[in-house]
């Protein structure tokens, strides 16, 4: 058996292993392999061929481990609106207690209402921007 078929082989088992693991960086080892199999096609040496696999998929895994580092994460499902239809509703706030808190009608029901730390508590209009427990975190609009 020639040994791209081998190389081949080999990325088809790893590109198998990542369907049913669903971890992505296991399609970056599979380029490497593959990098491998074409090196064995352009007739190099066998220690060519795995720096070939090893440089190109280990420089994409570490590139990818990068990329997904630098990206900001996805938001929190709290704060998502697709999993919670209160964030971003918009409710009126009369005034706040020393403690933080406030009490709000909201959808027919008296809720607790924080705002951000730090975020000077001012009342008027204010849109829900999480839930946290059962407390609707605000921000001032």
């Amino acid at each position: 058996m020639e040994a791209s078929t081998i190389w081949w082989l080999a990325a088809g088992a790893v590109v198998v292993a990542e369907l049913l693991t669903g971890t992505f960086y296991l399609l970056m080892v599979a380029v490497g392999l593959a990098a491998a199999a074409l090196a064995a096609h352009l007739g190099l040496p066998i220690a060519a061929q795995l720096v070939a696999a090893a440089l190109v998929g280990g420089g994409a895994v570490v590139g990818w481990y990068y990329l997904k580092k630098k990206r900001p994460g996805d938001p929190s499902a709290r704060a998502d609106r697709s999993v919670n239809l209160d964030v971003g509703e918009t409710i009126l706030i009369e005034g706040w207690n020393p403690d933080g808190t406030t009490t709000v009608k909201y959808r027919g029901a008296t809720w607790i209402a924080i705002h951000r730390p730090g975020v000077t508590p001012s009342t008027g209009m204010h849109r829900v921007a999480e839930l946290v427990g059962n407390r609707l975190l605000v921000d001032p609009l």
